[in-house]
């Protein structure tokens, strides 16, 4: 591996942990986000490059969240990247037009229902 690619590798590892960190301090700090998870109950979903050599899950509920590396098998959603790269760009100004293309370019792949996808969205907007 090239020393660019492990940089993203380096890159997109630190930018999924940071996103727990993010969510866990939601759920403390902002009470929009706590209500918006209630109304959800709860969602499980992951991030992770198409050949898995990145990926990290999140399960989350109204009384907490969790975070591990990997992908486990049954999770509510999953968005997959091309790769590292495509990942970190995406991933810097997630807007729901952002996903779009990406799915269009085919640098994102969406596993799971489109309508968990828009109550992740949804969620996100209160990070």
């Amino acid at each position: 591996q090239s020393a660019q690619g492990r940089r993203f590798l380096m890159k997109l590892s630190l930018t999924l942990w940071l996103l727990s960190f993010m969510l866990k301090r939601a759920l403390r700090r902002k009470p929009r986000f706590r209500e918006q998870l209630e109304r959800m109950r709860g969602l499980d979903w992951g991030i992770a490059t198409e050949d898995l050599s990145t990926a990290r899950h999140y399960r989350m509920t109204p009384k907490r969240i969790t975070s591990g590396k990997g992908l486990p098998v049954d999770l509510d959603l999953e968005l997959r990247f091309r790769d590292q790269e495509a990942a970190l760009r995406i991933l810097r100004k997630p807007t729901q037009q952002a996903f779009l293309d990406g799915m269009v370019a085919g640098d994102v792949r969406l596993v799971g229902d489109s309508a968990d996808m828009n109550k992740l969205q949804k969620l996100l907007r209160y990070l």
